[in-house]
């Protein structure tokens, strides 16, 4: 019974194959576990055996080339969604893992080229997911309304610029690029990138500074300044002074002074003990600080029972010393008098902030 060949090809060798295919084919020297020497191939139907060998090898190498041709074309396609400064240029058919990515894909090239984006409009299916999104340059579209004929016509940034990509859920759960259009009507400007609204953001390091030298009394102009000559310059710093001036603002109405939020919590808790139909809810931010506040004792209640027909709800009243809108529910009673069916205190009047109000 004639020997069974075995043959294995070590990584080394398949890249000497690559480097010398045709050299290889026609003068081969291959591995001693391989290729019998001379004057050990006087065995009947060894010509058959190596010419077998020679086909399997031969057509390894060629798979094995087509698999490198592969990896080849591919780096080419990278290479080829790269601009000029090394940057990947937005394509059809790349795929993210989810709609952030997208985003976050989009903005890094952006800033590269020097434009501002943002989301220009989105699709969700029935159950609320969502499965389409447009990212556009933010010059995009016109300022509604006829401002042509006035003397002093309000400055715009909209230019009605087309770029802009789109995005899809598929089937294989990735996000698709579906269109890409790069071109701008306007200049770009890469070196003003930093101060765009969609890359503006404050460290924590700056924020934890403005806050202690608010409480010190140090004015944010010279905080700010401050923070400018320690990250190096303005170019080093991703926020401008007027970041910080709303960011400092927002922590002045969240933070009340010392020993009130306790005292509140306190004093509703007491509330609670005393009437059974006493209700209340306090909500805290991040840091757990408080941020907003609704109770309604048991007289609201009732009458919310028997009026509820017709509720009016206004943040204009008044606001308190932290500047926190107070928030009154009133209806109208059969005396056709107003009555008062709950209370809150807001730190803001943004959405998430009503949203809470209503659903508590």
């Amino acid at each position: 019974m004639a020997p069974k060949w075995k043959y294995h090809f070590p990584a080394p060798f398949l890249e000497a194959i690559f480097r010398h295919q045709k050299f290889f084919i026609e003068r081969a020297v291959l591995p001693q576990q391989i290729w019998t020497t001379s004057s050990e191939s006087n065995l009947p139907g060894d010509g058959i055996r190596r010419r077998e060998i020679m086909e399997a090898v031969e057509d390894d190498v060629i798979v094995e080339l087509e698999h490198v041709n592969v990896e080849d074309n591919m780096s080419a396609c990278v290479d080829e969604t790269r601009g000029g400064d090394g940057g990947i240029v937005p394509q059809v058919g790349m795929k993210f893992k989810d709609e952030n990515e997208v985003y976050e894909f989009y903005k890094r090239y952006a800033y590269e080229v020097g434009f501002p984006v943002r989301r220009r409009n989105s699709k969700k299916d029935d159950d609320g997911v969502l499965q389409y999104v447009t990212l556009t340059c933010s010059r995009e579209g016109q300022r509604s309304g006829c401002t042509s004929s006035s003397l002093k016509p309000q400055p715009t940034i909209q230019t009605g610029c087309k770029a802009r990509i789109s995005a899809a859920f598929d089937y294989q759960g990735f996000w698709v690029i579906r269109t890409v259009h790069l071109d701008h009507n306007h200049k770009t400007s890469p070196s003003k990138s930093r101060l765009f609204r969609c890359n503006r953001d404050i460290s924590a390091h700056v924020k934890r500074k403005i806050e202690v030298n608010d409480l010190a009394g140090i004015s944010l102009h010279k905080s700010f300044n401050s923070a400018i000559v320690e990250a190096g310059g303005y170019e080093n710093l991703s926020c401008v002074e007027k970041d910080c001036r709303n960011y400092i603002e927002k922590v002045r109405r969240l933070k009340l002074g010392e020993g009130d939020t306790a005292a509140i919590q306190s004093y509703f808790s007491e509330m609670q003990a005393e009437c059974l139909g006493f209700y209340f809810s306090i909500d805290l931010d991040e840091d757990s600080r408080l941020r907003n506040v609704f109770w309604a004792d048991n007289r609201c209640r009732q009458a919310y029972k028997e009026f509820g027909d017709v509720v009016t709800f206004d943040t204009t009243y008044l606001t308190n010393k932290y500047d926190m809108p107070f928030a009154p529910f009133v209806g109208v009673n059969h005396h056709g008098q107003s009555t008062l069916f709950g209370c809150g205190l807001l730190s803001n009047e943004n959405t998430d902030t009503f949203v809470w109000l209503f659903r508590t």
